[in-house]
């Protein structure tokens, strides 16, 4: 199976269970519920959930026990675009090909809707009678690692340092760090979450680490080089922002050409991190090299 059909298949499976823990549109008060659910179907190719899946599979787990987790992690990204297009941050007006969630419901409810969904993700996390068959210290430690990837200490700080350093000089330190803990901190979290949940020995969890950490730099790569390579119906978003608003990007920073072989580089040292499992991590070897093959 190619990475686009796993991916396809994996959106297909993700989607059919999303809208399943959380309240429908008309439940009271309707606003905020209608606007939870406006992005999380707005589309997207789920891919971090997959990741997780991927990974839970590479080491012998399976899929349907932690179905709930993977879809609080789709809860968790979708928060972080809702947040991401609020004119105080990017001021985006198109996501995924749609006006973005404060274009349709303004911008208060836009956060409160990002905020629930953020709530929401870790109390679908922390339901252990959801998945009765992990023990709960692996659930516990799971969630415990994803507070800690999404936090100060990962995406949000990562995302802060973004802010401040726009239209400013930077160092190469300070770029990685930038695309280190704004996108692949989540994306290693989801990784090692299929692990632990999963039961992973230390040895696989340490090689899933590794290679989480590499792709989740390569995939922010890949999306800066594609802010400039990119049209509009390609991405479905706003592209040119990061020229326009003097973002801290590789491709500002070492040209194109240097960012493309960066994000090689980057992929083909993931990919080497899983060795240990055989054929049983092919996905996860197809899904990096898919990230660079949609751009180049």
């Amino acid at each position: 199976m190619s990475a686009a059909q796993y991916l396809s298949q994996g959106k297909e499976y993700i989607d059919a269970a999303i809208c399943g823990y959380l309240p429908n549109e008309n439940t009271f008060p309707a606003s905020i519920h209608k606007s939870m659910l406006y992005s999380i179907l707005a589309g997207g190719k789920r891919l971090r959930p997959v990741l997780l899946i991927a990974a839970a599979e590479a080491v012998g787990g399976n899929r349907q026990d932690i179905l709930p987790f993977a879809v609080a992690t789709e809860y968790i990204h979708t928060y972080t675009l809702i947040h991401d297009d609020l004119p105080a941050l990017d001021d985006d007006d198109l996501r995924r090909g749609k006006p973005t969630n404060h274009k349709v419901f303004g911008e208060a409810i836009a956060v409160l809707a990002g905020d629930a969904l953020l709530t929401q993700a870790f109390y679908l996390m922390t339901d252990s009678s959801l998945m009765s068959s992990i023990p709960p210290e692996k659930i516990l430690q799971a969630a415990h690692d994803m507070t800690d990837a999404i936090g100060t200490s990962g995406m949000i700080g990562g995302q802060v340092v973004d802010i401040e350093s726009e239209g400013k000089p930077i160092s190469s330190e300070t770029l990685e760090y930038i695309h280190v803990h704004k996108t692949g901190c989540l994306i290693k979290a989801c990784i090692r979450a299929g692990a632990i949940l999963s039961q992973s020995k230390l040895d696989q969890l340490e090689a899933l680490s590794n290679y989480g950490g590499q792709i989740g730099l390569a995939f922010q790569i890949v999306d800066d080089i594609l802010d400039i390579t990119a049209d509009q119906s390609q991405l479905g978003k706003d592209i040119g922002s990061d020229v326009d608003k003097k973002k801290a990007t590789y491709p500002a920073l070492y040209g194109l050409d240097k960012s493309k072989k960066k994000a090689d580089e980057l992929v083909e040292e993931g990919i080497a991190c899983l060795e240990i499992f055989g054929e049983k991590a092919d996905p996860l070897r197809d899904i990096g090299l898919f990230f660079t093959q949609r751009t180049f």
